[in-house]
Order: structure tokens, then sequence, then C-alpha cells
């Protein structure tokens, strides 16, 4: 099973995570951030990632730090995972609605870290989560991972449900591309030979 385990301690936050790509689904989350960890067990749910989040953050400062540190150690983790990344798909992309709204995601496990995030949110807060952290997450997660990352939610009204749209995509698109083609015969999925 490919699987890590990535540990980053800051001045800031401390943070745990553990990863198996080809797993069911299961999500012990616990970042301190409720909105957080409601984003993390669907991104689990929907990537079939078991997945295991532990932090302690600066919580009496806000939640960027805690958001931040938890995808970067997750994509640290998710880098890990993958190793040499003979085999996988490597690339994917989806469209992920969720009622009046409709994300796509596309993504390159290139070893070229980039993001473009076109998303809006029509409220500054979901409940006491600021919104402006989706794209902090999704920023520290793919250059962590060694993505290149499109986020573009081409319409939506709902905060909540353009954040959840956002990680839903990533976590279905990101299951397609880690998963292994047996066409690839082991190979690395590029003419260079190496990702």
């Amino acid at each position: 099973m490919r699987s890590a385990s990535v540990s980053r301690r800051t001045a800031e936050t401390d943070v745990t995570v553990s990863i198996a790509l080809d797993g069911t689904g299961k999500a012990e989350i616990s970042t301190g951030v409720g909105f957080l960890d409601h984003m993390l067990e669907l991104f689990a749910r929907h990537g079939l990632f078991d997945l295991t989040v532990k932090v302690t953050g600066d919580l009496h400062v806000d939640q960027h730090h805690t958001t931040e540190d938890t995808g970067i150690a997750l994509g640290q983790a998710i880098a890990k995972a993958l190793g040499d990344k003979k085999g996988i798909t490597r690339y994917a992309d989806i469209h992920v609605p969720m009622d009046e709204t409709l994300t796509r995601i596309a993504l390159d496990i290139s070893g070229r870290p980039f993001l473009v995030f076109r998303t809006a949110f029509p409220t500054e807060k979901i409940g006491v989560f600021d919104t402006e952290l989706v794209r902090e997450f999704h920023q520290a997660f793919a250059m962590n991972a060694g993505l290149t990352l499109h986020v573009e939610t081409l319409y939506g009204e709902n905060s909540h449900h353009i954040a959840e749209s956002c990680f839903k995509g990533l976590a279905r698109a990101l299951r397609q591309a880690v998963a292994v083609d047996p066409r690839e015969e082991g190979r690395v999925p590029s003419t260079k030979g190496t990702l």
C-alpha cells in the first residue's frame, strides 16, 4: 500500500499527517478548526484515502497557520507516498456540482508545483472560518505535493458549497491521478523518465 506519514513542528503549529493512497476513505481528523476538519473528512472520503490528521495550532491568533501548515504537511505526505511516481495516471480533471455551484479541477502530478485559483466567495466567512483560507490551503498543498493545480469555480452563490466543491473536486481528481495505470507497466508517465 502506498502510504506515508509526515510530522511538522514550528513555533506556530504541530502537525502530524498519515495517508494511505489506496484506502477506503477512513478519516481521523482533529485540527481544532471545525470547518477544516469537515473539508478534510470529505477529502478522504471522496479520494478514498485513509487519512489521519492531528494538529495543535496557535488558534488564539487565528486559523491561518493551522490551515496552511496542514496543507503543507498533507502535500508532503502525498508526495512521499507517491515515491518515484512509477505507473501513476498523472493527469486528471473533473467538474464537481454542489447544488447551485460548479467547480472544475484539473491537475498534473508533474513535480512542478503551480496553482491557478479562480474562485471567488460571496462572503468573507463560513461560520468562523475565513474563506480566503481555502486558497491558502490549496496553495500550500500544491506546492508541497508537487502538483500543477487549477481550481476554478464556474459559478456559485453559497460560500460553503463553493469551498466544499473545491475540496471534493481536489479529492476526486487526485484519486484519478494517483491511480495506477496497468498499461504504464511501472514506468514513470513522462518522456523525460522522471517527474
